[in-house]
């Protein structure tokens, strides 16, 4: 029966979740605007329209949200410019994925940046599917949206995909997809270990990522 694999990209490819942090931050400070603790947790897998929202809405930026979304984005393809800093074993577990079968990615990334930062990994014909998640009906993760419509373009049911995330609100996204979930928590926002115990596997690295993990996490989806 046909399978897939979904990967995000922020903090699970690429180690972004913190400069997008640094980044709004940062901007806030430009306003004068104190950063409340909460809002670096709840804007993690959040759409773009979600989150500048948010940034306007609850942190007090200052004019609409199109304007506080060009302003961090434009940051973040900055410090894209300087380089993106890929995860241990990102791009050798995407081909050996790829190698297997096909795969997705759902990003709550801005497409721009999607582009950007397979662009510079090399790794963007590898995928079937990429899908962010300001291209759905713009709500982001948790909602399960862009990792259905990835398995929908696809062709595989949402059961045999395999989704690989590192945050609370991807988790829960693939979660609530009725997907199998590969978690590899970051050291930065980790999700809970409630939320870990119901992921199929934990894993440090993307090196532990192969065919046969692929293949035990199905077999137990379907039992």
């Amino acid at each position: 029966m046909k399978s897939a694999v979904i990967f995000d990209m922020d903090g699970t490819l690429i180690d972004t979740e913190y400069v997008w942090d640094v980044v709004r931050r940062g901007l806030a400070k430009d306003h004068g605007i104190p950063w409340p603790e909460a809002a670096t947790r709840a804007m993690m897998g959040m759409s773009t329209p979600e989150w500048s929202g948010y940034l306007v809405n609850v942190v007090g930026f200052p004019g609409p949200p199109s304007a506080a979304a060009n302003e961090v984005i434009e940051g973040m393809l900055v410090h894209y410019r300087q380089g993106v800093e890929v995860l241990p074993g990102a791009v050798a577990s995407v081909q050996r994925m790829a190698d297997r079968g096909p795969i997705g990615l759902a990003s709550s990334s801005p497409r721009r940046l999607i582009d950007a930062a397979l662009d510079v990994m090399g790794i963007t014909d590898l995928f079937s599917a990429i899908r962010s998640t300001e291209e759905g009906n713009g709500v982001g993760k948790p909602d399960p949206d862009a990792f259905f419509w990835v398995a929908d373009a696809l062709g595989v049911s949402p059961g045999r995909c395999v989704v690989i995330e590192d945050s609370t609100n991807g988790i829960q996204a693939g979660l609530n997809a009725g997907m199998p979930v590969i978690a590899i928590p970051p050291h930065f926002e980790p999700p809970a270990p409630a939320l870990l115990a119901q992921c199929a596997a934990v894993i440090d690295t993307l090196d532990d990522l192969d065919g046969s993990l692929i293949d035990k996490v199905l077999q137990r989806q379907a039992e």
